[in-house]
């Protein structure tokens, strides 16, 4: 350990180690032992934090999110809905890049989610990465339903709509273009959006 990671709390070392462990594989299962092994700390302190793998799962994703996707931009009034949504479901698809490094992504969720047959494990760690997303789109959509921005409706519904939309331009950015793959995002973005926040309405 550092002296950096020496100052921080022991929840703080928990979830440093498990992020880093999600990072090197995707598809694994936080194993209680092997987080606590990262992270310096007894199992039973990792417990105490986290009585179940789910909550420490649930917490570590949540952390993910929260380092590439922002929240306060939904929440800017100053900026027209359709164009806060847009730029929120953008931030989802844009750490990967495009080309190589989508190319990439799209490897290791190939390797780790469809190549084989997933065990109990992967599916538990996909799950819970697929939940999280859902969540957040979710929340967006719940924010602009509350500013009157959006009709009263499934939100649940929605938001999968947007994700198989996201999954779609992710790949998209991996295969080869002959175009502006940006340009045909945000037209493909606003077109997913527009169809979102009209729904109820007409």
């Amino acid at each position: 350990m550092t002296d950096q990671n020496e100052q921080l709390s022991s929840r703080d070392k928990v979830l440093l180690a498990a992020m880093q462990l999600i990072g090197e594989n995707p598809g694994a299962k936080l194993s209680v032992r092997a987080v606590a092994a990262r992270a310096g700390v007894s199992t039973g302190s990792l417990r105490f934090h986290f009585p179940t793998q789910r909550a420490l799962q649930d917490e570590v994703l949540t952390r993910l999110y929260d380092v590439v996707v922002s929240e306060e931009r939904i929440h800017d009034r100053d900026v027209p809905a359709r164009d806060r949504l847009v730029d929120c479901l953008r931030q989802v698809v844009a750490p990967a890049g495009v080309g190589a490094g989508a190319r990439e992504a799209h490897r290791t969720v190939y390797e780790q989610f469809i190549a084989s047959e997933p065990t109990e494990q992967v599916r538990e760690a996909y799950f819970a990465l697929e939940r999280e997303g859902r969540r957040r789109v979710e929340y967006w959509l719940t924010v602009l339903a509350q500013e009157g921005a959006l009709a009263p409706g499934d939100t649940s519904r929605r938001a999968k709509f947007l994700l198989a939309v996201l999954d779609g331009l992710a790949l998209e950015r991996a295969l080869p273009s002959d175009g502006s793959i940006l340009q045909s995002e945000t037209d493909t973005l606003y077109m997913a959006v527009d169809a979102v926040l009209s729904a109820g309405t007409s």
